[in-house]
Formats: C-alpha cells, structure tokens, sequence
C-alpha cells in the first residue's frame, strides 16, 4: 500500500471516528468530493466537519483494496448512535497532497470497487 495514501485515509477515519470539527476538516482537500445516500457534490472542508458532527457516523476499516497511486477502496462497518448493528458498506477514497479529496460512499464493495475502476481509466485518458 502506498504509506501517503494509507496515511491520509487512515486519519480520515480517526477524524471521523473521533467527531472533531477541527480535525475533520483538516483531514480532507478544498474542496472534498462526497457521495452517499443523501446526495453527491463537492463540499468545503467546514461543511464536511459539520456533516461528521451531525452525522455522528463511525467508520470502522475491514479490508483496503489499492486501486492505483492516488485511489483506494475501504470496506468499512459504519454504525450511527441509533444503529442496532453496523451496516457494511464501501468508500472509494483519492488522495492528493496528503489529504482526502473524495469520500464516495457506496452500499458495497462490488459497486465501490466498479467506481473507483472507472475512476482510475478516467484519470488515466485525462
């Protein structure tokens, strides 16, 4: 695994995780591209440390899956203060300059990792 990569998305999660406003927003780009259920777009760090602390998701890593120099994969149980048991689901992650600059969400692995391939073949014809 690439160490920026993996480092970058590393304290992603233990910002997340942790609900810090400060340290959430400094862990991503400006802007971060998100996904999820509740819609896609790009958002300026202060808006992504807000969704964290509204949100109050926790993310924990299951398996990583590289996809090139700057993308990866994260299988991930994420649970919510009302969550009976984590629901698993799957993020493709970029990096860039040491900082997560998309966070997109997807319910599975399979469709995370479809994504993130087209995303790579993007860049790549760019």
């Amino acid at each position: 695994m690439h160490s920026t990569l993996e480092s970058a998305i590393k304290e992603w999660h233990a910002s997340v995780n942790e609900g810090s406003l400060a340290r959430s927003a400094k862990a991503v780009g400006d802007p971060i591209v998100v996904l999820g259920p509740k819609g896609a777009g790009s958002i300026t760090p202060d808006q992504f440390a807000e969704w964290v602390q509204r949100s109050q998701i926790k993310l924990t890593p299951r398996s990583w899956h590289p996809v090139g120099e700057h993308l990866m994969v994260v299988e991930e149980d994420a649970t919510w203060p009302e969550s009976a048991s984590p629901t698993r689901v799957a993020t493709v992650f970029r990096v860039a300059g040491g900082k997560v600059t998309a966070a997109l969400r997807l319910p599975d692995l399979k469709s995370a990792l479809e994504l993130a391939s087209i995303c790579r073949e993007m860049d790549a014809t760019a």
